[in-house]
């Protein structure tokens, strides 16, 4: 440092002794019992260092001398270098003498030196200096000139004791800990601090000496220099002349502007870059602090000659600091970087149906295809999921939020295509797609566009944010970034009218699409020729009005204010053709305009709310109030109107008709209500119109979808408890059939219950434990939403719901899983279930008798009796009916089937009497089917009864369909490259005893809107069990039904396809391996792996032209199969493989295709990165479909260690460098994006994934970090193991940083030495930076050679 050894001696002047005193001691506490005991022992350490430096002056050596003599001092004191002890006693001396040259030199000299810390020189010397800058403007200019020497310098503490000296000085000095409100415990995190409040408080500095008001911005007060207890402006006045004054000042000046060009070089190195990008991180409060700080000065217009010629050094100081923000480590430079850096292959769309997109956003239309299943309702909601996988798919693919809610719309609009008229069936109908596109979609961009906001949000939950406070400056950056994504999304939906193909509406919707096009044209008509006019062509017909999917879009967008109406205006958004209709004729044609008018609900008003969705939150709140506040028959009117078209059609506020609906099955105490009686026996009318309403198979889906399944259970089980313990009208009084009964409303909440969760699942069923619902998990799900919701509104009035808060449900439910469990233990008699028992059994034998002697035919069963719960016919004896609870009912139902199944199985009881049986049984109480699946699935799986042939003598045949039916199952099957064995035509069809029992039971169901309910229940578990029965069991099943019901027989015929890959593991293996064909290309096929493929069309089928059937692709069965599949393990296995397989035929491609030496072939090589992403897309997409979250979980924890750690005989020439490296990048990438589908990549994650990470990633990082050190045993071949820990890192820093911070920091060390060495220096300086404050320390560690 050239000032510091050239200054006279007479350049500085000494500030007063008692000042210097002052100074000497602050900040020694820290220190007054180091170097060995106590007050005494520093006092007599600085004694001798300032004895050691007397002699030096006195014989006039230089300060290597110097240096010397006082590290001789530290050395004998025993003290360990650099000395802590020492920096304070050398710091102290200079501040008592700031006059003094040669103190200067010795201090710059110890650093050099290394004998003391700089870092904690510099954070002892700072506010010293700032204090007194005016006073000693010589001191202050020698502090800049150390400073910016030694800011970046971070010397090695071998010893821990000395560092926590250091730190604990460095805090007790500077009070970092009590400014910034966090734990200063690591020199790593002290450096960081001290460096960002150096810069803040040289500009405060400096700003004070331009004369400019300081205002405390961004929460940044109590900068170095204003520090009271360092305050030392000593007063000169008497000891200079005038010269020497104006001399003085000159530097004061001059200093100010010297400061601003310290930091303008400190901050252009990479190190202050990594250590304010900490800050911005961590703390961006703190940083748009200092932006402020600078914009301020950037945009000051005050005439100070110093400040105008200080503007070009702010200007780039300023630049410097604004690279921050977009500052990342260049992981270009290596080959994983370049490797990373690729986009998908096709990311622009160049056809009407956006087929060129779906490559990459593949997700997208898988999940979706997915939600359409009714037979799961998955208890998170599907705009909770969608929006995640938003997220995730953005980074990936690096697109621009117009590409990504484009890619959204056309998935969704695909969706709707792909089955414009679907196939007649229990199944989900084109309403279902319709409110994907219409409701969820906007819902999941409402929350994509809400994300930003809520990052700065106070009330955080998320640990990882614990640093935030006040977001202050932040908001308005969070505002740019709201804005990016409104932008993009209002681009999004003009670019739809480029995709004709996909916007032609189905006809249900036609009328809707017509009316929304001539709202439109009707607004722009207003607006052009002024509001007062009216609307053009009043007369004309809304078939006129050509309007698309678009229209219908755009107007769910403008119901939640995504978009304004200014869209009404977008170029070609409105029809040439289109006949406008003004708006006071539209609102008569709706029979809600009456209803809000106040007109009685009577029946044809009625029935035209039913079938007419509202439009509007008020309509549908004004009907939740009647449906509390009416009489009983505008009660249950109301409950109808709000589960008719504004549940299943009213797309633009579905979710407020859903929040009403779960809302009314719990509805309030009325006014007046006394007794002992439940209030809900109150609203019996309402509560049987709501349950009936909500109980078709579209609508249960519908509320799936919105995620309310766990708020539905939990408001089920009181009902189940209360309607379940009350004793039905006496046997002898007659009601009404249209009268709700108690056994009614029971049979419905308790089925609807039941629905929520796969109750009849045998303890063997499932290979990987946790996959499916459970009761106690829905109340989980539901209590912890609860809680949060709590903690937001800070209300404490509910309390959670449990099973075990329900006795006579708890009891139900643990028979139930005994009954599954293990076979009936024996029935004392006489006790109060053996009764119950003999009186259901003494009813339903009396039925037998009646219906036996009324036919002879035993092969057929009556289909005319009535599944509602009907009254007793005038036929029947009173005590044929007997009058129990429901609960009592269930209770003995068990034993009743044990004992007819029985009496059958040894010939005394006819194949008829037992569906009789059991068909009165369900007459009486249909909640018993319930229990009837639960026993019979359990007897099945159990193998105790012996098969029953299926020859319409004993049992229903189905040999009049069963061989066309077999045929187009194998037909289906070859078309998704599936293959298996004819059934022998020779065999009579056969099934097992109840198996046989439950299919002729449900063939005996009228196939009507008032029971769909049972139907609902009775079909996915005949699904179940037929897979425990021996193949063909599902094509007899099958058949019977096909030759029932004729019009669900394609419905038929696709479920029977796909029960073959719960039974059959090489059909399974087969489905794999086409989805991967029909998706990437043929595996032997090299030219199609690195050129175009079939992509999604061949994978789930296309999208079916006007007329034309939809195709069924391989990925559409396994979609509809995969989450039945019993081993799961083995489903994970074979995706593994297939990934492994693809990337080493990628890489052998690659080799033949390009040069010898991967690195020449950039273009092959940003292909094959991008088809590796592209295979790994697709396995973790095949993954997270069949297991959720539970797969990808087992995926990270089992699967990809064992790959990794197993030894495995290389052929096919894949023992080639590239082949195995790719194998670990495909690994790689498809470990992350499973992480990723389960866990989100998000800051500000939903709670469900949330909680996810810190077990699955933090984990596996655990687990990585091991390997490295040598602690586990590897397996696995070197390079495809430095190739995933390489690519998976790379990822995690490019695309999840989020999940850094659930790794502990002892473990990104530990990864990112290794990545050092490996010289993948950026990425491990990337990894460490995203570890926060708490990586800092080995962050550090790395500085020397940043640069």
């Amino acid at each position: 440092m050239h000032r510091l050894a050239s200054l006279p001696p007479t350049t500085l002047r000494s500030p007063a002794s008692a000042g210097g005193g002052a100074m000497g001691s602050a900040g020694g506490g820290a220190m007054g019992s180091a170097g060995g005991g106590g007050g005494a022992a520093a006092a007599e350490f600085e004694r001798l260092v300032s004895e050691a430096t007397k002699r030096c002056r006195a014989r006039g050596e230089a300060p290597a001398a110097w240096s010397a003599e006082v590290a001789s001092c530290a050395v004998a004191r025993g003290l360990e270098l650099p000395s802590a002890e020492l920096g304070q006693v050398l710091v102290s001396h200079l501040s008592a003498n700031f006059g003094e040259p040669s103190l200067w030199k010795l201090l710059d000299h110890a650093m050099a030196s290394r004998l003391i810390s700089s870092l904690h020189a510099l954070c002892l010397l700072t506010p010293r200096v700032l204090s007194c800058r005016q006073a000693q403007p010589e001191a202050y200019r020698l502090y800049l000139e150390l400073l910016a020497r030694y800011a970046f310098s971070f010397e090695y503490v071998a010893s821990k004791a000395s560092r926590d000296k250091i730190v604990s000085a460095i805090d007790a000095n500077l009070q970092l800990s009590r400014i910034y409100g966090i734990n200063v415990g690591d020199l790593g995190l002290t450096l960081v601090i001290f460096f960002f409040s150096t810069i803040v408080s040289l500009i405060d500095s400096s700003m004070e000496d331009w004369g400019l008001q300081i205002a405390s911005m961004g929460g940044l007060g109590g900068s170095f220099g204003s520090m009271d207890h360092h305050q030392r402006n000593v007063d000169i006045r008497g000891t200079q002349d005038n010269k020497r004054n104006g001399h003085r000042e000159y530097k004061r000046n001059m200093n100010s502007l010297i400061a601003m060009e310290v930091l303008e070089n400190l901050t252009r190195s990479r190190k202050a870059l990594a250590l304010l990008r900490l800050v911005h991180m961590n703390m961006p409060d703190k940083f748009n602090g200092l932006l402020q700080r600078l914009q301020f000065l950037e945009t000051c217009e005050l005439p100070s000659p110093n400040l105008i010629s200080a503007k070009e050094v702010l200007s780039r100081l300023s630049s410097n600091i604004q690279k921050v923000l977009a500052f990342e480590y260049d992981l270009k430079r290596s080959f994983i970087g370049m490797f990373l850096d690729v986009r998908s292959i096709k990311s622009v769309p160049c056809s009407e149906s956006g087929s060129a997109l779906s490559v990459c956003w593949a997700p997208l239309d898988l999940y979706m295809e997915t939600a359409m299943d009714a037979r799961e309702l998955p208890g998170t909601s599907a705009i909770a999921i969608l929006t995640e996988i938003i997220f995730v798919l953005q980074a990936l693919n690096r697109a621009s939020w117009q590409e990504t809610f484009l890619a959204l719309w056309l998935s969704a609009l695909r969706l709707v295509q792909r089955e414009r008229d679907p196939p007649e069936g229990p199944i989900p109908h084109l309403e279902a797609r319709l409110g994907i596109l219409l409701c969820i979609v906007p819902l999941a961009i409402a929350g994509v566009l809400m994300d930003d906001i809520d990052l700065s949000s106070t009330s955080s939950c998320d640990p990882s944010e614990s640093f935030l406070s006040d977001p202050g400056h932040g908001h308005r950056i969070d505002e740019k970034v709201h804005g990016l994504r409104r932008n993009g999304l209002i681009s999004s939906l003009q670019l739809l009218g480029q995709f004709s193909g996909l916007l032609h509406p189905p006809e249900l919707v036609q009328d809707a699409a017509n009316s929304a096009a001539a709202k439109a044209a009707n607004s722009s008509y207003k607006q052009m020729k002024g509001n007062d006019s009216i609307g053009v062509g009043d007369c004309e017909v809304l078939v006129k009005c050509g309007g698309n999917m678009r229209h219908l879009i755009v107007e769910a967008c403008i119901a939640r204010r995504l978009v304004d109406t200014s869209a009404y205006l977008w170029p070609g958004y409105v029809p040439t053709s289109v006949f406008s209709i003004p708006d006071s004729s539209m609102k008569e044609m709706s029979p809600w305009s009456a209803f809000m008018r106040g007109s009685a609900l009577t029946d044809s008003l009625i029935s035209s709310l039913v079938a007419t969705p509202a439009t509007s939150f008020a309509e549908t709140e004004k009907l939740y109030y009647v449906a509390l506040n009416g009489s009983n028959e505008e009660k249950s009117a109301a409950a109808r109107i709000l589960c008719g078209a504004s549940l299943s059609r009213g797309w633009n506020i579905q979710e407020h008709v859903v929040k009403f609906v779960v809302k009314l099955l719990s509805p309030p105490v009325p006014v007046g209500h006394n007794g002992p009686q439940s209030h809900f026996v109150d609203y019996m009318p309402m509560l049987s119109a709501l349950l009936f309403g909500i109980s078709p198979i579209d609508t249960a889906h519908m509320l799936s979808l919105h995620g309310v399944v766990p708020e539905v259970a939990a408001a089920l089980m009181p009902l189940c408890e209360v309607y379940g313990s009350l004793n039905p009208l006496s046997s002898c009084e007659s009601r009404t059939s249209e009268e709700p009964s108690v056994y009614t409303v029971f049979s419905a909440a308790f089925l609807f219950l039941l629905r929520l969760w796969k109750f009849y699942k045998p303890p063997i069923d499932g290979g990987a434990i946790g996959d499916e619902l459970t009761l106690e998990y829905l109340m989980l799900l539901h209590n912890s939403r609860k809680s949060f919701a709590m903690n937001q509104t800070s209300s404490t009035s509910d309390e959670p719901v449990y099973v075990d808060n329900y006795p006579r449900l708890r009891a139900w439910y643990c028979q139930n899983k005994i009954c599954i469990a293990s076979p009936l233990s024996g029935l004392c008699s006489g006790s109060p279930v053996h009764q119950v028992a003999n009186k259901i059994l003494s009813m339903i034998y009396s039925k037998m008798t009646r219906s036996t002697s009324s036919s002879g035919n035993s092969s057929t069963t009556p289909t005319n009796s009535s599944v509602v719960g009907s009254p007793i016919s005038a036929g029947e004896e009173p005590y044929q009916r007997p009058v129990l609870c429901a609960w009592e009912v269930l209770e003995a139902i068990p034993f009743v089937l044990e004992a007819i199944l029985s009496a059958c199985a040894y010939g005394s009881l006819s194949s008829r009497d037992l569906t009789t049986g059991l068909r009165d049984l369900v007459d009486f109480l249909p909640a018993s089917l319930a229990t009837i699946i639960s026993y019979f699935s359990a007897e099945v799986t159990r193998g105790i009864w012996g098969p029953v042939p299926m020859n319409g003598i004993d049992w229903p045949s189905p040999t009049q369909s069963i061989r066309s039916v077999e045929f187009e199952i194998k037909e289906i099957l070859a078309a998704a490259g599936v293959n298996i064995p004819s059934y022998s035509s020779g065999v009579a069809p056969m099934l097992p005893l109840p198996m046989a029992a439950m299919v002729s039971l449900t063939i005996t169901f009228k196939l009507d809107k008032s029971i769909e309910y049972l139907l609902a229940v009775a079909g996915p578990a005949m699904e179940n069990c037929a897979s425990y029965c021996p193949w063909p069991s599902m094509p007899i099943i099958g058949s019977l039904w096909a030759q029932k019901v004729r019009r669900w027989h394609d419905h038929i015929i696709v479920s029977c396809s796909r029960s073959v890959f719960r039974q059959d593991k090489e059909a399974l293996a087969q489905l794999v391996r086409s989805c991967f064909a029909s998706f990437l290309g043929p595996l032997d096929d090299l030219n199609c792996l690195l050129t175009d493929q079939p992509g999604l069309d061949g994978l789930i089928g296309k999208s079916s032209a006007l007329g034309v059937p939809p195709s069924i692709g391989p990925g559409f069965l396994y979609l509809r199969s995969c989450r039945s599949i019993q081993d799961k393990q083995y489903l994970s296995d074979a995706i593994v493989r297939l990934v492994v397989e693809y990337c080493s035929k990628l890489a052998n491609r690659c080799a033949e295709t390009s040069s010898a030496h991967l690195k020449s072939g950039q273009a092959s090589l940003s292909l094959a990165a991008a088809r590796i992403k592209e295979v790994a897309l697709l396995g973790a997409c095949l993954l997270s479909s069949a297991g959720g979250m539970h797969l990808p979980q087992e995926l990270i924890r089992d699967n990809i260690p064992t790959w990794l750690l197993t030894i495995r005989e290389q052929k096919h020439g894949e023992g080639s460098f590239a082949s195995r490296m790719f194998e670990g990048y495909g690994m790689a990438y498809l470990v992350y994006l499973a992480g990723a589908f389960a866990c989100g990549v998000r800051v500000r994650a939903a709670p469900w994934v949330y909680s996810r990470r810190s077990h699955i990633i933090g984990e596996h990082m655990d687990f990585l970090a091991r390997v490295l050190e040598g602690n586990v045993s590897l397996g696995g071949d070197p390079v495809t193991w430095k190739a995933y820990i390489s690519c998976l890192v790379g990822l995690v820093v490019s695309f999840a940083p989020a999940w850094v911070r659930e790794v502990k920091h002892e473990t990104l060390g530990r990864l990112a030495r290794k990545l050092w060495g490996w010289r993948e220096c950026e990425l491990a300086l990337s990894l460490l930076e995203r570890g926060g404050f708490a990586t800092m320390g080995p962050l550090a560690e790395f500085f020397s050679v940043m640069d």
